[in-house]
C-alpha cells in the first residue's frame, strides 16, 4: 500500500472540528458571566466563585458546590426526523439546571459533550446555539465542552449529548426536604409542555398506535405535531433566584421537585422527611392538551401519565403556608403561572394524587 493514511482517511476531519470550534466562539461568549477567567486555548474552564458572592446571602460563609449532569433522551429524535436542532440545546440545559436549583443553588457555568459519527458543522451550530441559549436563561456561563467525532460508533446524522452544570449555595442556606412539615403547601409552576422525559412511550403513542406524522397539524394544539414535540423545556432558575433572595433570612420554601423521569411518585417522595404525605389534587390545574391526547391516543392508563409526565407541572414548591399568597403574587410578577396543587398531611411517606 502506497499510499499514507492519515486520521481523516479514517472518517475524523480534525481541521474541520478546529475551524467548527472557531465558528461557535461567539455563541460561547454571549454566555460568560462576570465569573468566568479568560484561558484562551487552555485545556480546561475557570471561574472565580468570588465574582459570585454577591448574589448570596451577606452571611455566605460556607460555600458548597453543587454539580448535576442529565442529557436531553430520546426526544433527540425527533430533532433527527425533523432536521431541527436549534432547541434541544435548551432542553440539555434545562434538565441540568433545573435539577441544581432545587436545592437553593445558584448556577455557575455549563459544560457540554457532544458526540456524533461525523461532524456536520450546520447541524451542530444550532445545537450549540440552542445550549447558549438555555445558557443565559439559566444564568449560567458555557466555559467549555468536548466535541467528540466517532465514525462507526454512531449512525450517521446521528448525535448525543449531555450536559453538566456546576453552581453554589452556603451551607446555611440549603434546601434538602428536612424542614418539611404537616400543613405546608405545595404550588405547581406551569411546564411548557412535555419537557424532555417519556419521550419512548411519546413516540410509541404517535408513531406507531396512531400513524401520526410529524408534520400534522393538530388541532387540539394549534400547531404540527413536531412544533410540539419540540417546544424546549422550561427554566426555572431566575423566577427561583427571584424568591430565594426575597427571603435572605426566613426559611420560607422548604422543598423544591423537579418534575421529570418518575414525574410526580418519584421526585416528591425523595424529598419527604418521614411521617409526611404529600397529597396532590389533579382537579386544581388544567392538564394541558398534548399529554390528553396522549391519554386518549395511546390509551395510557390515568396512573402511568402522573408516573411518567409531569402533566402540566414542571417544578413544585413546598412552601409554608403562611408565605403562600405572596409567593404565588411574586411568581405572577415573574410572569411564571403557579397556583396551589396540594399539601402536606401526616401519615406514612408517599405521595397520593387524589
Amino acid at each position: 500500500m502506497d499510499k499514507k493514511l492519515t486520521y481523516k482517511d479514517s472518517g475524523v476531519d480534525v481541521s474541520l472540528k478546529h475551524q467548527f470550534l472557531k465558528e461557535i466562539s461567539e455563541l460561547v461568549a454571549r454566555t460568560h458571566t462576570p465569573g468566568v477567567v479568560e484561558l484562551p486555548y487552555g485545556f480546561a474552564g475557570l471561574y472565580s466563585i468570588e465574582a459570585r458572592k454577591h448574589l448570596f446571602s451577606p452571611a455566605f460563609r460556607k460555600p458548597v458546590l453543587v454539580g448535576c449532569t442529565d442529557g436531553v433522551g430520546t426526544k433527540l429524535k425527533i430533532a433527527f426526523m425533523t432536521g431541527r436542532h436549534d432547541t434541544v440545546g435548551i432542553d440539555l440545559v434545562a434538565m441540568s439546571v433545573n435539577d441544581l436549583i432545587t436545592v437553593g443553588a445558584e448556577p455557575l457555568f455549563f459544560l457540554d459533550y457532544i458526540a456524533t459519527g461525523k461532524l456536520q458543522p450546520a447541524v451542530l451550530r444550532d445545537v450549540i446555539k440552542g445550549i447558549s441559549q438555555g445558557c443565559i436563561l439559566g444564568g449560567c456561563a458555557l466555559i467549555g465542552g468536548e466535541t467528540a467525532e466517532m465514525p462507526d460508533f454512531y449512525a450517521d446524522g446521528v448525535y448525543d449529548m449531555a450536559g453538566f452544570a456546576c453552581g453554589m449555595v452556603d451551607r446555611s442556606r440549603l434546601i434538602d426536604g428536612r424542614r418539611i412539615r404537616p400543613g405546608d403547601l405545595l404550588v405547581g409552576l406551569d411546564s411548557s409542555g412535555l419537557h424532555s422525559n417519556g419521550f419512548s412511550l411519546v413516540r410509541k403513542v404517535f408513531f406507531e398506535v396512531a400513524k401520526m406524522k410529524l408534520e400534522d397539524h393538530v388541532p387540539e394544539l394549534g400547531c404540527t405535531l413536531a412544533d410540539e414535540l419540540l417546544r424546549p423545556t422550561t427554566i426555572y432558575a431566575h423566577p427561583i433566584a427571584a424568591l430565594l433572595r426575597l427571603y435572605r433570612v426566613k426559611r420560607v420554601i422548604r422543598g423544591i421537585a423537579h418534575i421529570t423521569g418518575g414525574a410526580f411518585h418519584k421526585n416528591l417522595l425523595r424529598l419527604l422527611p418521614p411521617g409526611c404525605v404529600a397529597r396532590i389534587r389533579k382537579d386544581s390545574w388544567q392538564v394541558p392538551p398534548i399529554f390528553q391526547l396522549i391519554q386518549r391516543l395511546g390509551n395510557v392508563d390515568e396512573n402511568e401519565m402522573y408516573r411518567t409526565f409531569n402533566c402540566g407541572i414542571g417544578m413544585i414548591l413546598i412552601v409554608r403556608p403562611h408565605f403562600v399568597n405572596t409567593i404565588l403574587s411574586e411568581l405572577k410578577k415573574l410572569m411564571v403561572g403557579a397556583r396551589v396543587i396540594g399539601e402536606i398531611r401526616r401519615g406514612e411517606r408517599a405521595v397520593e394524587i387524589l
